[in-house]
């Protein structure tokens, strides 16, 4: 299995800041299995406040761990662990879990892990993870490059949590809940197969960094300029790769040129001068979003790709309906006195209005 690291492989100070005397190192020592009382007594075992198993060859984590009763943090990536004793819930002193790039399941994790309300940092990243495990939903975790599919609504008790990594999974929504966690600062959602976010991510007033690149986003909600982002990565999505290629007008028909008439002119009509139908079309009438121009469109519409500033840092591309291909040219027939906007002004009212559509 290639390692993952992604987005935040950052480990606590807590190890730097730990006695050499309390940190009991067995990394890359080819162990198949956890170290005996043998290779480390009980005595050491209940001294040792960080304990690294990284790099080697073991396959299932016992019941022994919990005989580490002040160990702080623990590391045991790059193993293939596919199994964890319930034994560690009760580690209550336990801040850092590290499990990268094993062979875990969700049927692995302890069904009470959860209850580790001393956790601070889990980081499953690169395992075999289907969904996101309930008893994760309490926790602040990185589950980066596993199979996950879905997001429960029970992200929401996330309440504490500041980064959350979700990048390399199979995603293709995500729950509205998810504007609950409003202590995010970084939410990564990079390499998963998303179509759009939800509009609740206006609440997410910490955010600061939002990588949704590889995924396959073809709208933004409106409220996503709202956020304070200083940090947004949307390269290789449909959002902005091959934007305006393929883009045709069909020309309006007999129909529609009428009914355009009929509303610009606001020529009046009572629902009993024409068939049902025909009321029915006109009242489908919609607004060209040039706002300079008083034209309306029914299906013909003529779609306009634009880049605009996002956040003052950034380009993205607008898509806008027109009702044809001249309108920018603002035809005198729609022009009013009363439009009186400046070209920014239109601008900031097509970004509230209609961001990628």
């Amino acid at each position: 299995m290639a390692e993952y690291y992604g987005f935040s492989d950052f480990s606590s100070n807590s190890d730097c800041d730990t006695p050499n005397d309390q940190v009991e190192d067995f990394s890359y020592s080819d162990l198949v299995e956890f170290p005996s009382d043998e290779v480390l007594p009980r005595t050491k075992a209940r001294s040792a406040r960080v304990l690294l198993l990284h790099h080697n060859l073991i396959t299932l984590i016992p019941p022994d761990l919990c005989s580490f009763t002040n160990l702080i943090s623990i590391d045991i990536s790059n193993n293939v662990i596919n199994s964890i004793a319930n034994d560690i819930c009760k580690m209550k002193h336990l801040r850092i879990f590290v499990a990268k790039n094993n062979q875990l399941k969700c049927e692995s994790i302890p069904k009470d892990f959860g209850q580790l309300k001393s956790l601070e940092e889990v980081n499953f990243s690169g395992n075999q993870l289907g969904s996101l495990p309930p008893q994760f939903c309490e926790l602040a975790l990185h589950v980066g490059a596993n199979i996950i599919s879905d997001i429960p609504r029970a992200v929401k008790n996330l309440w504490r949590l500041e980064v959350l990594y979700l990048g390399g999974n199979q995603l293709t929504d995500l729950p509205p809940e998810i504007g609950q966690l409003q202590s995010l600062t970084a939410l990564i959602l990079c390499d998963n197969k998303l179509q759009s976010l939800p509009p609740t991510m206006i609440q997410l007033q910490r955010l600061k960094s939002l990588s949704l690149h590889n995924n396959q986003i073809s709208t933004l909600p409106t409220e996503i300029v709202k956020l304070n982002l200083q940090e947004l990565s949307l390269r290789n999505n449909p959002l902005v790769n091959k934007f305006v290629q393929d883009m045709v007008y069909k020309p309006p028909t007999l129909l529609e040129l009428a009914g355009r008439i009929i509303k610009i002119e606001k020529i009046k009509y009572d629902q009993d001068d024409l068939p049902s139908n025909l009321v029915k079309y006109l009242e489908g009438a919609q607004r060209c979003v040039n706002s300079k121009c008083k034209g309306v469109y029914f299906a013909s519409r003529f779609e306009h790709v634009k880049f605009v500033d996002f956040c003052g840092k950034y380009r993205v591309p607008l898509l806008q309906y027109l009702c044809s291909p001249s309108c920018h040219e603002i035809p005198a027939v729609y022009r009013s006195a009363s439009d009186t906007e400046t070209d920014d002004e239109v601008d900031n009212e097509k970004l509230r209005k209609v961001l990628l559509g």
